[in-house]
């Protein structure tokens, strides 16, 4: 049996080794993971059938992933149509970028794989295919940047020889991750939980536990009060004393001239944000006056006319804005 699954395997022996050069970059990582996350959440499998397309350069034998984007499967076929249009539309915001390859998620490549492999050699003469191995052992550490610290594994097709008949097998080719400064704030961005971390967020946290601190505090104070009210605990008159202190130094919300003071300052502070909101509005308006006046001269200008009527409406347009400056 062991022999008959080493005859049946389509990837060569790890002696066997590819001349390719590949660079891959941080965001296809992120997207082939995310997608794969997404499928086993929506179809609650373990390992769900995952495809997509690799978007990159190649200059000889040196390969850089840069991005990628989801396929569909149209039965056991890829849909070439959708592939054609996504890989256009990416073309037109980023035209350096062509198609070199696919991806999928799988323990080790199979037969199948070698046949949806076949279906790509019409856009790209040599793809690659990038697999995600979620159950992988890693071997490397996660700083070093080699293929071994992610579980993710490159394979590039050839033709093996065998009792004088040929078939077509993947052969492993090492990768390293390579990042720009952008894409390492992104990433840190997005590990750090996109933004969750803003400073806003940090001080009404910060608020809220407070908060929630002094409501702990408070409801321990009323329950001893209860308690010994109740004969339930023993008095401690300097307990006591502590909490009558604390109370009387709390405002008098109750007290006729805090609602004053309290009703005063709080009308003020709508007053205030009511002058701000006209003075915007004022300035908005005198904008749009301004340049109606701009597009009125344009169009005398343009079209010409008597200058007694040019004159005569630059001495009405002068007159409102002479009205509009002492209303002002």
């Amino acid at each position: 049996m062991d022999t008959d699954h080493e005859e049946l395997s389509v990837v060569l022996p790890s002696t066997t080794t590819s001349g390719l050069s590949i660079a891959l970059h941080p965001l296809p990582i992120l997207n082939i993971s995310e997608h794969f996350t997404r499928l086993k959440l929506q179809k609650e499998t373990a390992l769900p059938f995952t495809l997509g397309a690799l978007l990159g350069t190649q200059n000889g034998r040196e390969v850089e992933i840069v991005n990628s984007f989801e396929l569909v499967l149209d039965g056991e076929a890829i849909d070439h149509v959708f592939l054609v249009d996504r890989r256009d539309q990416y073309k037109q915001t980023f035209p350096s970028l062509e198609f070199i390859g696919w991806y999928t998620v799988a323990p080790i490549p199979t037969s199948r794989h070698i046949e949806l492999h076949s279906q790509f050699t019409g856009y790209c003469s040599t793809p690659l295919l990038l697999l995600l191995q979620p159950n992988a052992s890693l071997i490397g550490s996660a700083t070093d940047g080699t293929s071994q610290s992610i579980p993710f594994k490159a394979y590039e097709q050839t033709i093996e020889i065998r009792d004088r008949t040929s078939r077509s097998v993947f052969v492993e080719a090492a990768y390293n991750v390579e990042t720009g400064e952008a894409e390492r704030i992104a990433v840190d961005w997005t590990a750090k939980g996109g933004g969750s971390g803003t400073s806003l967020e940090s001080h009404l946290q910060t608020q809220r536990a407070a908060v929630k601190m002094l409501h702990d505090r408070i409801l321990m104070l009323v329950q001893y009060v209860t308690s010994v009210i109740a004969a339930e605990a023993p008095t401690d008159h300097g307990i006591l004393r502590s909490i009558s202190a604390l109370i009387a130094s709390l405002p008098a919300t109750e007290n006729k001239t805090f609602r004053e003071e309290f009703k005063t300052e709080s009308e003020d502070v709508q007053l205030t944000a009511f002058l701000a909101s006209l003075t915007k509005s004022t300035n908005i308006l005198n904008d749009l006056v301004d340049k109606h006046n701009l597009l009125t001269a344009s169009r005398d200008d343009r079209y010409g006319g008597a200058p007694g009527n040019r004159r005569t409406r630059m001495q009405m347009g002068g007159a409102r804005l002479g009205d509009w400056d002492r209303m002002h």
